[in-house]
């Protein structure tokens, strides 16, 4: 067992609440299609980022704003299949309610749309891609997500599954658990990963204001 004592927990929300993996791939793969771009490497790179920094990598020459425009509607309207991870509700329901929050790349609207659609509580003091200037890897998200719940990012952990989120929440000064969910464990340890684990089932909580209590590495 690890015992991390800390003020606030702060999640990603795709790849460590919900898996919205089939919804992500088909929006990402008809937009490949539309461009002629390689479907495999746009939803490689489309993962754990906001969407319009992906576009502007990948069309340098096209109104970026109208196409994830286009992009958020799609994903907005695909929920199909789009699942609780692994003890998410059950980490969620066992931390006091002030006391985390979710930082995602994901818009406002969207986030909204999937967190009903797993039938997870929507934190009122959500941090998503509609509330920063600068994405994952910059620490901004997870700065903002830690002063939401009026602490400090280093007296937060950071629960990630992708490396740009893993980056972003070591740079802002948090200790971050990553998951096993998305990429491969070599990556997640490249980024930065303090502990790895298999899914939010593999987290407690246990006593004091937060303790998180990892039960399997």
């Amino acid at each position: 067992m690890i015992h991390i004592h800390c003020s606030g927990v702060l999640f990603d929300l795709d790849g460590v609440l919900i898996d919205s993996t089939p919804a992500v791939t088909r929006v990402w793969r008809g937009w490949a299609a539309r461009h002629g771009l390689n479907p495999e490497e746009v939803v490689r790179r489309a993962h754990g980022r906001p969407s319009i920094a992906t576009i502007r990598e990948l069309l340098p020459q096209a109104d970026a704003a109208s196409e994830n425009r286009i992009v958020e509607q799609s994903e907005i309207d695909d929920i199909a299949g789009i699942v609780p991870l692994p003890g998410a509700q059950e980490l969620l329901q066992a931390l006091p309610p002030d006391r985390w929050t979710v930082v995602t790349s994901c818009t406002r609207p969207l986030a909204k749309v999937r967190l009903r659609a797993a039938a997870l509580k929507v934190p009122e003091q959500m941090v998503t891609c509609s509330d920063v200037e600068n994405g994952k890897p910059h620490p901004e998200p997870y700065l903002k997500g830690a002063a939401a719940l009026g602490l400090a990012a280093g007296d937060c952990v950071v629960i990630e599954d992708a490396p740009a989120g893993i980056r972003s929440g070591k740079a802002a000064g948090a200790r971050v658990i990553a998951v096993r969910t998305t990429a491969p464990e070599k990556e997640l340890k490249a980024a930065g990963a303090d502990w790895i684990v298999g899914s939010c089932g593999d987290i407690a909580v246990g006593e004091g204001t937060v303790e998180l209590v990892i039960a399997a590495m």
